[in-house]
């Protein structure tokens, strides 16, 4: 088999460089055809691709017919999220289940609406008989991104109705989604880490009078216990993540499935996949190992002369991963700032006390002071630059002692419910497949018949 590995080996990296020179496009054309590549404009706008009513990002404001920007907004169903977030934390309330029904429903619930769905959502709170066993526990991978993909894909195996694309049906499985995906990636990461890392196993079972948030850190923890301030902390992490906007990729992609034809396991384990690359979902996990590097390789982080002499280097491709990429810096559509990250960090200040971890929290804030400074100074930039959600959301899971392996699990534990409402205003506003259109730039040529 190692032989056998070895000459493959050996094939596909000489067969990868005439990949590369057989695919290798003139970058000069991109311009001359008018190619938007990522589907944005040089400065970063997205091409408008369709309408939505589920939320809205605002960077820009209007001034004497010119795009000035300003501090960020993030609407959904047209309420600002800092006053949603702000609600329920002053009220002392879980705001999971009410800003889920928001999304989906296009209106926040009263008490009566709240606890209906509450409790319909608790019913759907259950797995398939025996499904952790014979599909969580099996082939168990460090990637539980990709565990998560192949048991929602089992789980059309159990719907005998997976295919129905009536609106009902597929509300249906949207909130049974939605109230599983907590137990599918605990579960995973606890397979993995007893059949691969050789920890201890244990299954808990979630409390259905708890909130998602509540119930996340129950199935995790071994003891179960968590405290009042780490449960509304996730609880405010997992709002924030719920949506973003539509024209993320992750959305895009659950759009453009949805637009086939296909159903809800398949919709959604494709945006799975779109959400677990480190340009999207994964981010997080790149800010906390890059600031894990940063500390190995700066003598003094609060020496701050030597903490932008660090970021310098990774802007220039010298330090960290070289990619050139200050993680947690920056944003396709904001630039002052983006209000996901500075409703977090006052309570991520407050977790850092409970924890003790307010030296960890004061080197978070002088990156995410001078790391705007050294990209200004480092690059050609056409908007401001300001720390994104990610930049402290793997900070909060690190203090919350969820393992690197769950952090974009989490994302989309909530991201779930923007795609589900995404794709339900997919199938009832839009009749069309999405198809983009490739413009073809290699010469035709002559086929000679082999003798």
């Amino acid at each position: 088999m190692t032989n056998t590995r070895n000459v493959l080996d050996t094939y596909v990296e000489e067969k990868a460089e005439i990949c590369r020179k057989s695919c290798n496009i003139d970058s000069g054309l991109y311009n001359e055809y008018g190619v938007k590549k990522g589907l944005r404009d040089k400065d970063g706008t997205g091409v408008l691709a369709g309408l939505t009513t589920i939320s809205d990002i605002q960077a820009y404001k209007e001034v004497e017919g010119s795009k000035v920007p300003c501090e960020g907004k993030l609407l959904y169903r047209g309420y600002s999220i800092t006053d949603i977030v702000k609600d329920f934390v002053s009220n002392k309330r879980f705001g999971f289940e009410e800003t889920a029904y928001l999304l989906l429903f296009g209106n926040i619930p009263d008490d009566s609406q709240l606890e209906e769905f509450k409790l319909n959502m608790s019913k759907c709170q259950t797995l398939p008989t025996n499904f952790v066993r014979d599909v969580v526990m099996k082939a168990p991978s460090k990637d539980i991104m990709n565990s998560l993909s192949k048991s929602i894909l089992t789980l059309a195996s159990y719907d005998d109705r997976a295919g129905d694309l009536s609106l009902p049906n597929v509300l249906r499985q949207c909130m049974m989604l939605i109230s599983t995906f907590p137990m599918l990636a605990v579960y995973g990461y606890h397979a993995y880490n007893h059949y691969v890392r050789h920890g201890s196993f244990y299954i808990h079972r979630p409390d259905k009078s708890l909130s998602a948030a509540e119930n996340i850190l129950l199935m995790l923890r071994p003891d179960m216990k968590y405290t009042e301030l780490e449960a509304r902390v996730l609880d405010i992490a997992l709002v924030l993540h719920m949506e973003h906007g539509g024209g993320n990729n992750s959305t895009f992609t659950t759009h453009v499935v949805t637009s086939s034809g296909s159903d809800t396991y398949a919709v959604v384990a494709a945006a799975l996949s779109s959400l677990k690359g480190p340009k999207h979902g994964g981010a997080n996990i790149k800010v906390v190992e890059m600031m894990n590097d940063l500390r190995e390789n700066v003598s003094d982080i609060r020496d701050e002369q030597k903490v932008i002499q660090y970021l310098e280097k990774i802007l220039n491709k010298e330090a960290f991963d070289k990619k050139g990429l200050i993680y947690g810096m920056g944003h396709a559509v904001y630039s002052l700032s983006d209000p996901r990250a500075t409703i977090f960090k006052g309570f991520v200040e407050e977790l850092a006390e409970q924890k003790e971890r307010n030296e960890d929290f004061e080197l978070y804030s002088t990156v995410e002071r001078l790391a705007p400074q050294v990209i200004a100074k480092g690059r050609k930039i056409y908007k401001g630059v300001s720390a994104n959600v990610d930049f402290y959301s793997g900070f909060v899971y690190s203090m919350l002692d969820i393992p690197l392996e769950l952090f974009t699990p989490i994302f989309a534990m909530a991201r779930i419910v923007g795609w589900s409402a995404h794709r339900i205003e997919e199938l009832i506003n839009v009749d069309k497949i999405i198809r983009p259109a490739y413009k073809a730039v290699m010469p035709e040529r002559e086929y000679i018949p082999k003798r």
